[in-house]
């Protein structure tokens, strides 16, 4: 039977589509906001910080709302705040107004997250990695058309605002057939759910949780590989072209294509990895795979730095740091956490949303010293992310009763 909630979901990965283009707008536009607020790069990195601490200050609580009022008003409200966001930046005069509406973006960003991340877990409740790795795919998607955008607006000597516009429209269209769109009950028990996505023959059978899980043992695990995952791929993102010119001696050029890479694993990872949650293996699994992965590769970035392995390592941290080790953390969490979906996202993307605004400080401090400590503090920062997926895989086994793929032709 064809899922009805289909429709809504593209809805859903069209927002996640404009919010990758708006996590780099920014950066993509910082000469044009230097002139226009009349400062230096440090200042619309300042601005660019205000996302991270937006979108801390409200993810508890919109998660929250999101269980006791359910999910289309979020995603509708998250669609109207991202708005303000790219209006109110190109109508900033200085760069006091422009963080403020920095901080709306970040804020809006919680907001989507509250209502998309548990609309997505309740409309395929049996492929609930697949549905949430997918969103992935559409940020790395705008992530790839906006550079295209920027590159004619210079060719062609435009405003810089189109770049804005083009994001604008894409998220008003959406947001009026959001309003149209069906929700799944966000009330309705995780048991119904599952029997009613039981004619979903291509889905592994789900876990059944045999007994409660422990908040200070795996609760905090998730907590902080919500940090680390979001911090690994956050740090190769920023600081791999530097590390390739800096230290592997890479024009400035070849070095910038190394994000394009970045980009192709991570699109690769999201294509990849969304098969293999669907019936081959279980997201917690790649939890624990993608951060050694990761680990080993920023080691030997760190200890052979080279312009081939840093083409290389884009492309391999793209897939395993930035292919969805963060969504599919979230994924498992709610496993263990079936109740309070949204309770579970707002503690958990707070998390995320402390790396966001803590590694560059962090960053900033260290590449004062050697540009390529960066990558080994990064290293020891996925070491450790998997090193706790560990504990977690372990409670995972004690705690949930694991169906015989075989059940499924029985």
């Amino acid at each position: 039977m064809k899922n009805k909630y289909i429709p809504t979901s593209i809805c859903l990965y069209i927002n996640y589509f404009v919010h990758g283009m708006g996590a780099i707008i920014l950066a993509q536009n910082m000469n044009y906001l230097t002139a226009q607020l009349n400062t230096d790069t440090a200042g619309v990195a300042y601005v660019i910080s205000g996302l991270g601490i937006g979108r801390l200050i409200v993810l508890f609580v919109m998660g929250t709302l999101s269980d006791k009022f359910g999910r289309k008003p979020f995603v509708f409200l998250g669609g109207l705040f991202y708005i303000g966001f790219l209006l109110g930046i190109l109508v900033s005069p200085n760069l006091e107004v422009a963080f403020i509406f920095a901080i709306l973006g970040g804020i809006a960003n919680s907001t989507l997250d509250a209502g998309t991340y548990p609309a997505l877990m309740e409309s395929f409740p049996k492929a609930t990695g697949t549905a949430s790795i997918l969103t992935k795919a559409a940020i790395a998607g705008g992530q790839f058309v906006l550079p295209i955008v920027m590159t004619i607006i210079i060719a062609t000597n435009s405003y810089y605002g189109w770049s804005f516009f083009f994001c604008i429209a894409i998220l008003v269209i959406n947001a009026l057939i959001v309003l149209k769109m069906p929700f799944p009950n966000h009330k309705k028990p995780i048991q119904e759910e599952v029997i009613e996505a039981a004619e979903d023959e291509d889905s592994t059978p789900l876990p059944k949780l045999k007994k409660k899980a422990n908040f200070w043992i795996e609760g905090i695990c998730f907590i902080v590989i919500g940090y680390t995952s979001t911090a690994t791929f956050y740090l190769v993102s920023i600081w791999l072209p530097k590390f390739s010119s800096a230290v592997a001696h890479m024009s400035e050029a070849a070095a910038a294509q190394t994000i394009s890479y970045y980009a192709i694993g991570t699109l690769a990872s999201v294509a990849l990895t969304s098969i293999l949650v669907k019936s081959l293996i279980r997201p917690v699994y790649i939890v624990f795979v993608y951060p050694l992965l990761s680990a080993i590769m920023l080691f030997i970035l760190y200890l052979f730095p080279s312009p081939t392995l840093c083409v290389i390592g884009g492309f391999i941290l793209g897939f395993t740091a930035a292919g969805g080790v963060l969504q599919l953390a979230l994924t498992t969490m709610a496993e263990f956490y079936p109740e309070g979906k949204g309770r579970v996202l707002g503690i958990f993307f707070t998390s995320s949303s402390l790396a966001t605004f803590s590694i560059p400080v962090f960053t900033g401090i260290i590449s004062k010293t050697n540009i390529a400590n960066i990558i080994l503090f990064d290293a020891l920062i996925a070491s450790f992310g998997a090193i706790l997926a560990l504990v977690i895989i372990a409670r995972y086994r004690q705690l949930f009763e694991i169906p015989s793929k075989k059940c499924k032709q029985a």
